[in-house]
């Protein structure tokens, strides 16, 4: 077996079982504060609770970045193995939800994506789409580099890359933002560890009610010219090769 094969694949049994770990947690979680199922609007969480669950967000993604530091043989690499490992963890999370507690219903359910600063919030199809962005950009960059290339990500492929991912990620707060300016949420929008307010107590009454699919298109469009422009020069460099 080839050495590249043999990474990818204990990089992908190492981010299926983060899934199932990630999808544990989350199962308790609701057993506790959902107990008749996930749903909108959001239960409050206590104070030490909450504090937990930001650390342990912020622990996955340091071990999902040390995986892919680990296993790349460049700083690229290292970069496109990170986006490989959050994916499938991201993916399989979702995965392991539906074998786990029969959800979500469809791939258009509303969740609840990430806490920090403001609640993410978009249909579970959106996230899954952004990971599959991010396995197509690593198995392009590594296919190029393991047929000899010299890859690398031009300025105006990191721009495209970047820009396509903060409009992705506003996307997600965006209905969050518009119930936030619209003066529903109490006290704080905002939920901060130097606070000493249970999470969620300022949104008690928020019900997502509209997904921002034109900011997300954009965003996510901007995400796949960038990865074609990449694919197609490196193409071009192989077709010259041979």
């Amino acid at each position: 077996m080839r050495p590249i094969i043999k990474t990818i694949l204990w990089l992908t049994l190492f981010s299926i079982a983060m899934g199932y770990l990630e999808t544990s947690v989350v199962v308790y979680l609701r057993k506790i504060y959902y107990p008749e199922g996930f749903q909108f609007p959001l239960i409050p969480i206590e104070y030490n609770i909450a504090v937990t669950e930001f650390w342990r967000e912020a622990a996955t993604i340091v071990m999902l970045v040390g995986i892919g530091i680990v296993t790349g043989k460049n700083s690229l690499q290292r970069f496109v193995f990170f986006l490989y490992s959050f994916a499938i963890w991201d993916i399989f999370y979702y995965i392991f939800l539906k074998v786990l507690l029969n959800w979500p219903q469809s791939l258009l359910t509303w969740d609840i994506l990430f806490l920090i600063p403001v609640p993410w919030v978009g249909p579970v199809i959106a996230p899954c789409m952004v990971s599959l962005s991010m396995i197509l950009l690593t198995f392009i960059v590594v296919y190029s580099q393991e047929k000899g290339m010299k890859v690398y990500i031009t300025f105006i492929e990191w721009l495209l890359l970047i820009a396509g991912s903060v409009i992705a990620i506003i996307s997600f707060m965006w209905d969050y933002i518009i119930y936030v300016s619209g003066g529903n949420a109490e006290e704080k929008a905002v939920w901060t560890l130097s606070g000493s307010q249970d999470m969620f107590q300022e949104v008690m009454s928020y019900v997502p009610s509209q997904f921002n699919w034109w900011l997300f298109g954009i965003g996510q469009g901007l995400i796949l010219i960038s990865i074609a422009k990449l694919y197609f020069r490196y193409k071009s460099k192989k077709l010259n090769y041979e």
